[in-house]
């Protein structure tokens, strides 16, 4: 017997190894390409369309994979399973709704809401972003111009793009994370783009630690600037920022310009003229562009300091590109930059929906339709490079009421052996009440839900929490809406109740039990003075889409008609008691 389990796992880590992924294979073939004999290399165009098409097709076999198996998965409330076999049906294809295109699903407009709402939870925790920082592809890098042949433009090797800018990237990230130029990092976040052209490029987001934060218009001038350099001082730095930092010229200059929209530039170039630098209302900051006399002559036009594209003299030297940093001086800033780094892929189709459409919605499909790769794309994903990070990362915990947690299963498993089988009562939150009760290290902390991440890590595979090792983390309950009525008033009170150790210990308030969540929110003056409505709409301004607000807007007037409702009533019985 042992000879024989020994044979069979060893039979099936022989076909694990025999086995590769579609990925996998490509990945090894533009590996092995650089050999001198390869056809690839011999026919540019075919290159790129090999690469495209290849990615295509990893892409659209994760997305059939998402599609089939969301055709035999349902999810639904505990206690709705529980209702069903209440009422005779214990088949699971009868229970249960369907999911489009999960989260998981790398890229996709969920996996982006998620990511986006886990930035903002950084800001939550460590103040506004300080500096907003942009780096492009050059493609008359050394490292690229070296590999081309003699008859290649950089376009034609997006292989040689996609690694050498992963590289140059990696190094950016070293010189600001790791060599501190700026200061100690708190926290950052970076997405990787594609341009139309094909060139990638990327955004960083850094958070500087307190004692590091730029505080006035003169820690700004240190960090970036916006002017010519002195030609005799620094010929290099000029060389760079003449090659670099130049916008357009546009405008009454060049109305072809691409940055040109109902006739204004969009970026509002040439800037003014400015003696110092000085905080601006809703924008970044007036940078000083001191009149001096400094003009150069670019593309047969003559320029001056307004035309500068604010930069780090430092990391342009020492990267040689285009690489925007500015200063996020405004908290207005915030949730514009980060909608605009987790806008999603790019589209190059649309359509127009009429209002009497069916509900049914093929998320899968308009992802589909919409999708734009490019060659650089296709051999970044190929590759495997990250297209985005968040550090620290972000735990998202999860919210329900009793027996209302969201279960998934299989439409043809039997209800009956699924609940004997498979213990669905325990979840992150239940999970975190039992440590409560039991850890001792976690009665010690007695902190809140969303700070329990930082101490402790979930197992989804076995269910539990356990000490945390390494790794730092920060915890991000889901958006609630007041529509959800005792769900959204549960998420209240965890945010303020330390160290619960059960649904009924959220629930005691001085002593004694309360009936609702609602009732020990007002008790403990969380909706006395109607604060919470303010708090909600807050939330949704700072994290939310228009639709969303709406929504919120008018379930908020909804939960303070209810409430005053409540309190005249309350008004009303203690008037009749008096008189």
């Amino acid at each position: 017997m042992i000879t024989r389990g020994f044979s069979l796992a060893a039979d099936r880590a022989k076909k694990e190894e025999d086995t590769v992924s579609a990925r996998e294979y490509y990945c090894y073939r533009f590996q092995m390409m650089d050999s001198d004999d390869s056809m690839l290399l011999h026919s540019l165009r075919l290159l790129q369309q090999y690469a495209v098409d290849g990615y295509v097709k990893i892409e659209t076999s994760r997305l059939d994979f998402h599609r089939n198996r969301q055709n035999n998965i349902r999810s639904e409330a505990l206690q709705g399973i529980l209702d069903s076999i209440c009422i005779g049906h214990t088949s699971a294809s009868k229970v249960g709704r369907r999911t489009i295109l999960p989260a998981s699903f790398i890229g996709g407009p969920r996996d982006m809401r998620r990511r986006y709402l886990d930035a903002m939870s950084l800001v939550q925790k460590y103040g506004k972003p300080d500096i907003f920082l942009t780096m492009n592809c050059n493609p008359a890098w050394k490292e690229i111009q070296d590999n081309l042949k003699y008859h290649e433009k950089p376009q034609d090797r997006p292989d040689l793009l996609a690694r050498v800018f992963r590289a140059k990237f990696e190094l950016l990230k070293s010189e600001v994370v790791n060599k501190q130029i700026f200061g100690e990092v708190a926290a950052y976040v970076y997405v990787i783009e594609f341009q139309k052209r094909g060139f990638p490029h990327a955004h960083l987001l850094l958070i500087l630690k307190p004692e590091y934060k730029l505080l006035n218009p003169e820690s700004y001038d240190r960090v970036v600037s916006a002017e010519i350099p002195d030609r005799s001082k620094h010929p290099h730095l000029y060389s760079l920022v003449v090659k670099h930092m130049i916008h357009g010229p546009c405008g009454d200059l060049d109305r072809s310009c691409p940055c040109m929209k109902n006739g204004y530039c969009k970026n509002h170039y040439p800037k003014s003229f400015c003696s110092q630098t000085t905080h601006a209302e809703d924008s970044y900051p007036q940078y000083r562009r001191r009149d001096d006399g400094s003009k150069i002559k670019v593309r047969r036009h003559t320029l001056d300091n307004r035309w500068v594209v604010p930069h780090s003299p430092y990391l342009l030297a020492t990267f040689d590109c285009h690489i925007n940093v500015e200063i996020c001086s405004t908290v207005k800033l915030v949730k514009y930059m980060y909608k605009y780094v987790f806008k999603g892929h790019d589209s190059v189709s649309f359509r127009i929906v009429s209002h009497h459409a069916p509900d049914d919605t093929d998320e899968i499909r308009e992802f589909q339709q919409g999708r734009w790769i490019s060659p650089p794309e296709a051999f970044w994903r190929i590759f495997e490079f990250r297209l985005s990070e968040i550090s620290p990362a972000v735990y998202t915990l999860q919210v329900h009421i009793p027996d209302q947690q969201f279960v998934s299963f299989d439409k043809n498993s039997d209800l009956l052996q699924l609940l004997s089988r498979v213990d669905f009562s325990k979840t992150m939150l239940t999970e975190f009440f039992y440590m409560n009760k039991t850890n001792v290290v976690a009665q010690n902390l007695n902190c809140l839900y969303k700070d329990f991440p930082q101490h402790f890590v979930w197992s989804p595979k076995y269910k539990k929490w356990s000490e945390r090792k390494r790794r730092k983390v920060i915890g991000r309950m889901v958006t609630v809406s007041p529509a959800d009525g005792e769900r959204y008033y549960l998420r209240l009170l965890l945010n303020h109740v330390h160290g619960p150790t059960s649904f009924d210990h959220v629930l005691l308030v001085a002593n004694q039990k309360l009936n609702s969540f609602r009732e020990a929110a007002l008790a403990l003056g969380l909706l006395q003075s109607d604060t919470y409505i303010e708090d909600t709409l807050q939330e949704a301004i700072t994290s939310g889409n228009p639709h969303f607000l709406s929504l919120m807007l008018r379930t908020s007037r909804q939960e303070l008609y209810k409430t005053l409702t409540d309190r005249w009533n309350k008004w009303e019985s203690e008037l009749l008691i008096t008189n």
